[in-house]
């Protein structure tokens, strides 16, 4: 961050996707493709600056040096400097160019700040951790707000999947689906969905281990237990007997098996220890 205050910072090829993708989901991102020769770019500089610190946190200055940042500034079609971006949520949602006056740059900056309904989702996000109930209600205000808002509908997919209100979840996956609208939050409550449904036909984890200890050699019934025992979130538990099975039966059960971990495997984020783990057994075992 900048010496002088920590709303500002310069970025590079290689902390771009930290300093300006990543941030971008947590508060507005002001980037600012610049360089030292351009005498437009070195009058806006010091606006931009000032509003940074007078906004306080509510949004960000990146600062982009096209000398040193080219790579970044031909990705974002950059025809002439400066050239400014407003960035929310990793997506482009307004922009600039050339030198503009500081009402108008003000103008620009309000234009990131959160909506009502922005505002809402994340009163609906902290109550999330202590009154499931009370979220629900505020994503669908912010909903009634917005239809269009694809972290409303799936804020509300999401809590009531904690509350077992799955039809209620289903609901919203399916307009999301119905608009074409992809969210990889959505699909890792879909998939959570489905796996949780089907270990709800499997039995409980102690039925379907009996089953296992009464017929050894039946693997259809291992599966089940790996059903079964996804439906309680054991997943580790579960992963071991698909492997399991992947390994006894390759093209019979081991087939389904190794599809159910492809499900566990997406209730994860991208590069989580347990996913890189079993993800490396299972090419192993393939």
């Amino acid at each position: 961050m900048s010496a002088s205050s920590p709303f500002i910072t310069s970025t590079t090829t290689e902390t771009f996707d930290q300093d300006v993708v990543e941030r971008s989901r947590s508060v507005p991102v002001v980037l600012d493709f610049w360089a030292t020769w351009c005498p437009p770019c070195v009058k806006l500089g010091p606006m931009l600056e000032k509003l940074a610190k007078e906004y306080a946190g509510k949004f960000v200055l990146v600062k982009a040096d096209c000398d040193q940042c080219g790579e970044i500034a031909t990705e974002f079609q950059v025809q002439s400097i400066p050239t400014v971006f407003g960035i929310k949520d990793g997506a482009v949602v307004n922009a600039f160019q050339g030198l503009i006056s500081e009402r108008e740059l003000r103008r620009f900056i309000e234009s990131l700040m959160p909506t009502a309904a922005e505002k809402l989702l994340t009163e609906a996000k902290d109550l999330e951790a202590t009154d499931l109930a009370a979220a629900r209600a505020r994503y669908e205000v912010a909903l009634g707000l917005d239809a269009d808002l694809v972290k409303a509908r799936v804020g509300i997919a999401r809590v009531c999947l904690k509350l077992g209100d799955h039809a209620a979840a289903w609901a919203q996956l399916k307009e999301l689906e119905s608009r074409a609208i992809e969210d990889p939050e959505a699909e890792r409550i879909k998939a959570e969905l489905i796996l949780m449904e089907q270990g709800k036909s499997a039995g409980g984890v102690d039925s379907a281990r009996a089953a296992v200890e009464a017929d050894p050699k039946n693997l259809a019934k291992r599966l089940q237990l790996a059903e079964a025992l996804v439906a309680e979130k054991r997943y580790p538990e579960a992963l071991d007997v698909c492997l399991d099975l992947v390994e006894r039966d390759r093209k019979g059960v081991g087939e389904e098996a190794r599809k159910l971990m492809l499900a566990i495997f997406r209730l994860f984020p991208e590069g989580d220890e347990l996913v890189v783990e079993y993800q490396r057994k299972l090419s192993l075992a393939l």
